[in-house]
């Protein structure tokens, strides 16, 4: 038999092409899965940007996160509208970014005293903030100033004065420290330092709207009463969409007795804010002020439909009833001031309470009611002979020993005699 060899082919395996061939097939195979791998990869750990790409090409990515300068910038214009609420939470926002940031811990901090005037609590943050720009930088003097206005506003100011003296030291030049200082000067009851300050603030920015409510104030002190209401109009001017100067303008009208401008006063207020509550009791206060009695209870309802907690506007409700004879009335507002009136409710929700229970001869509620409201006038140092509250709950507790059976002949409660002035120390 003859065996035929076909010579085209190899003798031992494949051709030399083929194995090549073979080897680019499972190299393709490798890089392929390679690929794969590394895109799976590659989504895995950019998987948060390539969600918001694939979600802001149909529309639906959320908004980026802003910038503390954005935040901080969205807190100046509300505060320039006069939206204090929103403006805080703005730079709140900003200062959590930025917490060493001393333009926003000092913008924050201003803010914050602004909303202290309806909440207190507020104060201790703004001092806060004033320490914190103070550490972040103490050659800035902001820190000083803000720490030192909070400081005066809360009821420190012998606190204050310390500290906006040493923001003078670092630079006697800044207005709001002369404003803070002045402030302070005029709670602790040296007025001409308080003049002389604020008029050195008013010095160097005379378009300080704060500068020019602090001048006011200590105006109001010294008797200058046309003077102060003077300032207040150039400070509403200076910042017409701020509410604050508003009301201490319209409170000065009520003490000038000038109502009509008083109204117009808060109603502009409602005008820029209609939900306002502290404008409709205000305005409440005004028309009870000029015995429009029925037209004053309207704008306190007003007051609480918006807050339902308000202290003051129950108050203020309580006395519009009781001197309309509601006493029944009187007395259930008056409780709801005590209620929400914290740890210092209005001394109209003691005094006049116990009058409306003698009134209704309920007379064991007369007496321990008025007992206490003569207690607490008389530890809040309100003793003299002249305080026309302390008078009213005295006579009260006379009326009720004379009208009512088993209390004749009751000890009366008796004056705390005031506090003797010490000598002149020899050589003072």
């Amino acid at each position: 038999m003859q065996i035929r060899r076909d010579y085209s082919e190899p003798f031992f395996g494949r051709p030399v092409g083929r194995r090549r061939r073979g080897r680019g097939r499972w190299r393709m195979i490798a890089l392929f899965f390679l690929a794969i791998g590394g895109f799976l990869w590659y989504v895995d750990a950019n998987f948060y940007q390539l969600r918001l790409v694939a979600l802001e090409a149909i529309g639906q990515a959320p908004p980026p996160t802003p910038f503390p300068s954005q935040y901080a910038t969205w807190g100046m214009e509300a505060f320039l509208q006069g939206n204090v609420v929103q403006a805080s939470e703005h730079f709140a926002r900003a200062v959590a970014l930025q917490p060493n940031n001393v333009d926003y811990l000092y913008e924050y901090g201003r803010v914050l005293i602004e909303r202290a005037v309806d909440n207190p609590q507020f104060y201790e943050m703004a001092i806060e903030m004033g320490d914190r720009a103070i550490a972040a930088n103490p050659s800035d003097p902001r820190g000083y100033a803000l720490k030192a206005l909070a400081l005066s506003f809360s009821g420190q100011a012998a606190s204050a004065v310390p500290v906006g003296q040493a923001g003078l030291q670092v630079d006697r030049f800044f207005a709001p420290l002369h404003a803070a200082l002045s402030d302070a000067y005029r709670r602790i009851d040296r007025y001409d330092v308080a003049l002389d300050s604020a008029e050195r603030a008013i010095e160097i920015d005379p378009l300080d709207p704060l500068a020019r409510r602090i001048y006011a104030y200590a105006l109001i002190w010294v008797g200058r009463r046309d003077d102060a209401i003077d300032q207040l109009e150039q400070a509403v001017a200076l910042n017409r969409n701020s509410t604050g100067p508003y009301f201490e303008l319209a409170n000065m009208y009520r003490a000038q007795n000038e109502l009509e401008l008083a109204v117009a006063t808060y109603e502009q207020i409602l005008a820029m804010q209609p939900e306002n509550a502290r404008a409709y009791q205000r305005l409440c206060e005004t028309y009870f002020q000029a015995s429009e009695n029925t037209r004053a209870q309207v704008y306190c309802e007003e007051a609480l439909a918006i807050q339902p907690d308000y202290a003051l506007a129950w108050a203020s409700l309580g006395q519009t009833q009781y001197s309309r004879r509601n006493y029944e009335g009187a007395i259930q507002s008056f409780q709801n001031c005590i209620r929400f009136g914290g740890d210092n409710p209005d001394i109209r929700c003691f005094y006049l309470r116990g009058l409306a229970h003698y009134y209704l001869g309920e007379c064991e509620d007369a007496w321990n009611i008025l007992n206490d409201a003569v207690t607490r006038i008389q530890l809040a140092g309100g003793s003299s002979e002249n305080n026309p509250v302390l008078n009213a709950s005295l006579e009260g507790i006379r009326l009720v020993t004379v009208s009512c059976t088993g209390y004749s002949g009751r000890p009366l409660p008796t004056r705390i005699p005031p506090t003797p002035i010490p000598p002149t120390p020899i050589g003072g």
